[in-house]
């Protein structure tokens, strides 16, 4: 609701009364289902207050694909997200608030636009630099190769390690020469850098402007969850203590919004509480004893800058 208030006055001082009447009728249904959805399901879970050592968020992960997929040994559960999109996820969770003994080991571009990378944590550790230009994302190999660098050098700290895949683009073979999955190409299949990307696959749904048929679309997404699930697996050889895997926010892969319908939806926007984008798994897996954490002032760092971070989000989608 805060988050859509906040829409309104921008739109209120840009566009004026009419446009922001427009924007608020288009909200009001939403902000019903999310009432509905809050009554039936409880307000969410705070990730900070729950018992782990290691948090490894697959971003954009649904609860349904992530148990359709797993194939590690633990133990399936499942929370609500505090937020459907990564905005929402890490401004509910972490805003306003400083959690010193914790490392943060980082691939999505809104911990920066945020300013969560400025004293919230005792470090956060950017893989941003890392930003894979064919792909254009930051691939689970150098996230999990950052976690494990982190977790030996903080060794008394919890550790978050945000991977950004299941999210879009799709890195795996079907994903990546998909129409929408991954970059643009020009006419002679490569890759085109450095100028306005293709609308990724999600906008390209919605706007009824592709001819992938959703069965390959799913295909691909779940391409993209066996690709960072491979990482997280091996991942998990190197900690110790206790890991939960687990997702900032889910997915709408065509459907419609209840109690009051919708037209049939898709990608994760903000303020949008459904069980496609809210009922994200949470998967533990039991170490060793649990680590001696103990918190310290957060280190040095130097920030990402601007531009950067809007590169990254519109090679996302969030622009």
């Amino acid at each position: 609701m805060r988050h859509h208030l906040r829409k309104a006055k921008e739109l209120y001082a840009s566009g004026g009364l009419l446009r922001t009447s427009k924007s608020v009728l288009r909200y009001v249904p939403i902000e019903l289902n999310n009432l509905a959805f809050r009554l039936r399901h409880g307000k969410g879970t705070r990730i900070m207050s729950e018992d782990w050592d290691n948090l490894l968020i697959l971003d954009a992960c649904r609860y349904d694909m992530f148990a359709d997929r797993i194939d590690i040994d633990g133990s399936l559960e499942s929370r609500i997200s505090l937020g459907s999109s990564s905005e929402e996820f890490l401004e509910r969770n972490f805003a306003t608030v400083e959690f010193h003994d914790t490392v943060y080991v980082n691939a999505n571009p809104y911990i920066p636009r945020l300013d969560l990378d400025e004293g919230t944590f005792h470090a956060v550790v950017d893989c941003l630099g890392d930003w894979d230009t064919e792909l254009q994302t930051v691939t689970p190999e150098t996230v999990a190769r950052a976690a494990a660098d982190a977790h030996e050098t903080y060794p008394d700290k919890r550790l978050i390690v945000h991977f950004m895949q299941p999210h879009a683009p799709f890195i795996g073979e079907l994903g990546r020469n998909m129409v929408g999955g991954g970059w643009t190409m020009d006419h002679d299949g490569e890759p085109q850098h450095g100028v306005e990307t293709e609308p990724g696959i999600w906008h390209q749904l919605r706007d009824d402007t592709t001819d992938v048929d959703l069965e390959t679309v799913w295909e691909a997404y779940l391409e993209n969850l066996d690709v960072v699930l491979e990482e997280v697996a091996d991942l998990l050889e190197t900690l110790d203590g206790k890991s939960v895997i687990t997702a900032d926010h889910g997915n709408l892969v065509g459907e419609r919004l209840s109690p009051i319908p919708s037209r049939r939806k898709y990608g994760h926007p903000y303020g949008v509480h459904a069980e496609e984008l809210v009922k994200v798994p949470w998967f533990v897996v039991e170490g060793d004893d649990h680590r001696e954490v103990r918190p310290e002032p957060p280190v040095e760092r130097e920030s990402v800058d601007e531009d950067t971070v809007d590169e990254r989000l519109e090679a996302l989608g969030y622009r």
